[in-house]
């Protein structure tokens, strides 16, 4: 009896922590809490500077002061900045894949890490009234059994001081997936897709919007545009990877 305790409890661990990398399959450290072996966990780092300080599109190259990438030059986004976690590249692309579409919530923690630790050095949180998830279509949601951006968010709160507002800002009509759309198509699919229920809620508040990758932030800005129509004193633009 106990044998075929210690036997099911040792079946439990492994699908709780696999010996395998998630990402690469290669082995993991004994021991280790983490869902990725040494290399895959290197690649999963901070976003290197420098970068672009409206977008956070990284530059290839030296480069003094602050500065704006040519992606934002001719754009007059509703957000004040978009602060990115990390390279949408490599063992980061693959676990929020898994994470978003496989349902693999395991690897959510260690994407959470880099986003609040992003969070910490480069928003004011002193300055932050409410924290908005990226709203899903209901239907969407209830395909996927939950919304990736809340789940970031609900982690975020947790670490930070700030109030989680989950529901005032909503997807009012279902969209075509992003990803095959270049970036004037992104911005029209996704025009006019969101609504706010309460708008008073956010007059006059500071608001960060919270989502796993921004491209080219058509998503992002959309939820921007609705809450400083509802009266938003500043909008900054928070996701988990840089595409």
């Amino acid at each position: 009896m106990v044998g075929a305790i210690k036997n099911w409890a040792r079946i439990a661990l492994e699908i709780l922590y696999p010996a395998d990398c998630a990402v690469c399959k290669g082995a993991r450290e004994p021991g280790s809490r983490s869902m990725l072996c040494e290399k895959c966990r290197k690649e999963l780092r901070p976003l290197p500077g420098p970068f672009c300080e409206r977008c956070s599109l990284p530059f290839d190259g030296a480069i003094g002061g602050n500065f704006k990438c040519s992606h934002c030059a001719d754009k007059a986004f509703a957000f004040d900045r978009a602060v990115c976690a990390c390279r949408l590249t490599g063992a980061a692309r693959e676990c929020i894949h898994r994470f978003k579409y496989d349902r693999a919530v395991w690897l959510g923690a260690e994407l959470a890490e880099l986003l609040i630790a992003a969070a910490q050095e480069r928003i004011a949180w002193k300055k932050v009234d409410c924290v908005v998830p990226v709203p899903l279509f209901p239907a969407r949601e209830r395909e996927r059994h939950f919304n990736q951006a809340e789940w970031f968010a609900r982690r975020l709160v947790r670490a930070l001081p700030a109030t989680l507002s989950v529901g005032n800002l909503r997807r009012s009509r279902d969209t075509a997936t992003q990803a095959f759309l270049n970036a004037a198509e992104r911005m029209e699919n996704v025009r006019g897709a969101f609504t706010a229920r309460r708008p008073a809620e956010f007059m006059k508040r500071r608001v960060v919007v919270v989502d796993d990758v921004f491209t080219t932030g058509a998503t992002t800005n959309e939820c921007a545009r609705m809450l400083r129509t509802a009266g938003a004193e500043s909008v900054t633009v928070l996701t988990v990877s840089r595409g």
